[in-house]
């Protein structure tokens, strides 16, 4: 089989006149050329659109984008000019093959709207992708809660985003699976901390301890927007008194803010005498003599 197949060949070149060697010449050069324009008009997109944005990092006006939004739409539009000159490059070869590309344009529009009944979930990831850019729900760099998935988002594409959480590993969601999601990154969040007393201290007493220490941390933090507040008891639980504080933070800053305030919350009320109550256990031991 592979004999024949390359006496076949053989004989084919064999057959070939001057002119035609002249002709095979010229359609492999037209060929490597469209390669390598190709190529050059990739490059030179990325630059371009590269440039743009950055041009709209460094220019302060009202008319500029966010950060992570121009991020975005940089990603995207490479890609999209990418696959455009990727197809317009495949057309061209074929064409300097000899294909009708006509015809198979006209055939690739028929067989297309039968591949889409059996591509709708491709369709519907598409153009889900498309409403979650142009709506904004989301950014490159957005710390975001998609489903059981939450991190910070690392790539979006017209049908995927990739989310990475603080653990590492890279997750792939179809957009077209997106249902809800939750954003951290766009407004400041509240952050909130209880802490526990035992029944026998003076309540006003450890309200005021913390207000004084909660106003000392928020002087010192410039990522605390608005001044903190001690809002009282919560709760009577079995051992303990539980008051709430509250502060508002920048975007992402609340679980930093959280953490520090409990630990000078547990160091002001060691200073002032405050017991932070936990379980005891009374055992006793009895004397069968006595």
């Amino acid at each position: 089989m592979f004999a024949n197949l390359w006496q076949g060949i053989v004989d084919w070149f064999t057959a070939l006149k001057a002119e035609d060697y002249l002709a095979l010449g010229l359609s492999a050069l037209k060929i490597l050329l469209i390669l390598i324009l190709s190529w050059v008009v990739i490059r030179l997109s990325r630059m371009v659109v590269g440039r743009f944005f950055e041009r709209q990092a460094e220019i302060e006006s009202r008319f500029t984008m966010d950060s992570r939004k121009a991020n975005t739409l940089n990603a995207v539009i490479q890609n999209l000019i990418k696959y455009i000159v990727y197809f317009a490059a495949a057309l061209m070869v074929l064409a300097e093959l000899g294909v009708n590309t006509a015809s198979l344009i006209a055939a690739a529009g028929v067989g297309g709207v039968a591949i889409g009944f059996g591509a709708q979930s491709l369709v519907k990831d598409i153009i889900s992708g498309f409403f979650i850019l142009f709506e904004d729900q989301y950014a490159v760099g957005d710390y975001v809660e998609v489903g059981d998935v939450m991190g910070t988002v690392i790539e979006i594409g017209l049908r995927t985003t990739k989310i990475k959480p603080y653990t590492g590993e890279e997750t792939i969601i179809p957009n077209g699976e997106i249902k809800r999601v939750t954003n951290y990154s766009r407004s400041n969040h509240l952050a909130m901390v209880d802490m526990s007393i035992a029944y026998e201290t003076d309540i006003e007493k450890a309200i005021q301890v913390m207000t004084d220490t909660a106003g000392e941390y928020a002087s010192e933090n410039d990522n605390i927007v608005a001044p903190p507040e001690v809002i009282g008891v919560m709760s009577f639980d079995a051992s303990s008194i539980t008051i709430r504080s509250i502060m508002w933070t920048t975007p992402m800053e609340h679980w930093g803010v959280e953490r520090e305030m409990r630990k000078r919350y547990k160091a002001a009320f060691e200073k002032h005498g405050i017991e932070i109550p936990f379980p005891h256990r009374v055992i006793i031991n009895k004397d069968e003599n006595k």
